[in-house]
């Protein structure tokens, strides 16, 4: 069976941090790429940042630039978000996703790349 459980989230004043987490289980997480995506109340659930299974490579949403850090250890089955200089806008539940690494392209912004998603964490940021 197949888990991603995301941890990490809470309740953090504007311009201050937090590091989500995703735990898999059930795959061989060293031959997936992950992402994390977003969706706040009443909004698509949009694209915040993808690796490859590697990790040599990494990609990030507009917003997420400069602010947003995502790595992996797969030693751990793990892959982590590390949010800085978080906005109120940033509020939302965010979720983590595995798509397995076929080698055909894949899109790490799309929801389409991937197979598995955990059940989300809420991220609170009161101004």
């Amino acid at each position: 069976q197949v888990q991603l459980v995301e941890s990490g989230g809470g309740l953090v004043q504007a311009g201050g941090s937090l590091r989500l987490s995703c735990a898999g289980s059930g795959i061989d997480f060293s031959r997936y790429h992950m992402g994390w995506f977003r969706q706040a109340p009443g909004k698509e659930r949009e694209f915040v940042a993808a690796i490859r299974w590697s990790g040599l490579s990494t990609y990030y949403a507009d917003f997420a630039k400069g602010r947003f850090t995502i790595s992996r250890d797969n030693a751990k089955n793990t892959v982590y978000l590390q949010m800085n200089s978080l906005k109120p806008e940033d509020t939302a539940v965010y979720y983590c996703a595995a798509g397995v690494s076929s080698g055909s392209t894949w899109y790490p912004d799309s929801r389409r790349g991937y197979d598995y998603w955990g059940q989300g964490t809420q991220v609170t940021v009161s101004s």
